[in-house]
């Protein structure tokens, strides 16, 4: 049987040990091994990491411009929470550390699914999201009927 699948979402950071002293306010922590003074890995799960990058750095992996997270939308990533109220504890520490809390609207579709927003200090956008079992297992249908059950009421 294959692993998982992981997922190495790398970021260009402006200031490394701030990035790095906000992702770990926010639940990940770093590994030494996969770090030094121009990258840091920061671990959310077994197959969850989030690379922060230096400008400098990243730059050697593209010839694009690099985005101002600011001002421009570049991604929306999206990351699952175990309950509601992990979700509102990851977006107070993020707003707690050097980020923006709810740069987006807030999702609450009735104990089916909770998210909210955050935006890091370098303005990557993040949404943390959790989702009840029952309609992730019935999947996009289970958003139909209750969104065709709140319009008739």
């Amino acid at each position: 049987m294959a692993s998982p699948r992981m997922i190495f979402v790398n970021l260009p950071v402006g200031d490394l040990e701030r990035s790095k002293a906000f992702y770990s306010a926010l639940g990940a922590r770093n590994e030494p091994k996969f770090s030094n003074e121009q990258a840091a890995m920061m671990v959310f799960s077994d197959t969850i990491s989030v690379m922060l990058l230096t400008h400098p750095f990243y730059s050697t992996f593209t010839g694009k411009r690099i985005a101002d997270a600011h001002s421009t939308s570049e991604v929306l990533l999206c990351i699952s929470c175990d309950s509601p109220a992990e979700v509102d504890r990851m977006v107070e520490a993020a707003a707690a550390n050097g980020g923006t809390a709810d740069p987006g609207p807030k999702q609450d579709m009735g104990g089916m699914m909770y998210g909210r927003s955050f935006e890091d200090p370098d303005g990557h956008h993040w949404e943390p999201m959790w989702m009840d079992a029952k309609a992730a297992d019935e999947g996009a249908s289970a958003f139909e009927t209750a969104d065709a059950t709140a319009d008739r009421h």
